[in-house]
């Protein structure tokens, strides 16, 4: 299994960005994906899910409304469209596939050991 995100970097806040992970090494369409974040010092917050086709996700209160999370099985890539950051948005963001339980949504900290496997992570910074 391999997932490579892309896409972070320097925004301001109010600003928006797009991130992108590329999957390989298994069969994409078959798994729920997700988007999670550790900000420095901070547990792991998930902030979307993916179903297998893309017609559901899901989000905590703390990203309800401003993210967005979309994927392409043709391409094996899910998406983050992140809109409205703000400086708490800062964060190592990574794609992780889902792992053998149903991942309890109810809690946005999750453990690695939630998930399959993940990335390594894309850095988004919201300052000024």
């Amino acid at each position: 299994v391999q997932l490579v995100e892309s896409g972070g970097g320097l925004v301001q806040p109010g600003g928006s960005l797009r991130l992108s992970c590329i999957a390989s090494g298994f069969t994409f369409k078959n798994y729920w994906m997700y988007w999670v974040r550790q900000a420095p010092g901070k547990g792991l917050e998930w902030v979307a899910s993916v179903d297998i086709d893309g017609d559901s996700s899901e989000y905590p209160p703390s990203v309800e409304g401003r993210f967005a999370a979309s994927r392409d099985n043709a391409k094996k890539t899910i998406y983050l469209q992140m809109n409205d950051l703000k400086p708490d948005d800062t964060a190592r963001y990574y794609c992780a596939k889902e792992g053998l339980d149903t991942l309890d949504l109810t809690t946005t900290t999750v453990e690695w050991s939630d998930f399959d496997s993940h990335g390594q992570g894309t850095q988004v910074t919201v300052s000024y």
